[in-house]
């Protein structure tokens, strides 16, 4: 499956004429990422607000699920169940990190003062990345609350 995602990729581009040097595989905080290398600083990618990224990332998904068979929803590979995220010049992989980074300072705050940790408002995927960085902490959890665009990360601390 993810050498057709590769191919997919590197035919939108080609047919849009944006100029890469490579689009490569990796993992992180449970995330398949195809990251895509361009010369330009991915400034043509990006788009303003990352909004062209988020398109790419969007198209490419439809049409995955378009060319490729159903499988089982089951299916060991992330990439089977559209799991997977775009990423030029390592952005979005910064911007996990960064995320991470905060969870783990914000749990530790949480468990050094035993006080809960109300983060700022965040997107759904945002949240994704806390809650999986913090699956596994000791003495803390997470939890979402509120609604719409105010909805946020709690960090909890248990003893």
């Amino acid at each position: 499956m993810e050498p057709a995602i590769e191919a997919i990729i590197k035919e939108l581009l080609d047919a849009t004429g944006i100029p890469y040097s490579k689009v490569a595989r990796s993992e992180l905080a449970g995330q398949v990422i195809f990251s895509i290398e361009t010369s330009d600083g991915g400034h043509s990618i990006l788009g303003a607000h990352h909004d062209t990224l988020q398109a790419l990332d969007l198209l490419v998904k439809k049409i995955v699920e378009k060319r490729m068979p159903p499988r089982d929803a089951l299916s060991e590979d992330s990439t089977d169940n559209g799991m997977f995220i775009i990423d030029v010049n390592d952005h979005r992989t910064k911007q996990i990190r960064d995320l991470q980074t905060k969870a783990i300072m914000m749990a530790e705050r949480a468990r050094s003062f035993q006080y809960d940790v109300e983060l700022t408002p965040m997107s759904a995927y945002e949240r994704l990345i806390i809650h999986t960085t913090l699956q596994d902490a000791p003495n803390v959890k997470t939890e979402s609350q509120g609604e719409g665009r105010n909805r946020r990360v709690v960090i909890k601390y248990s003893a």
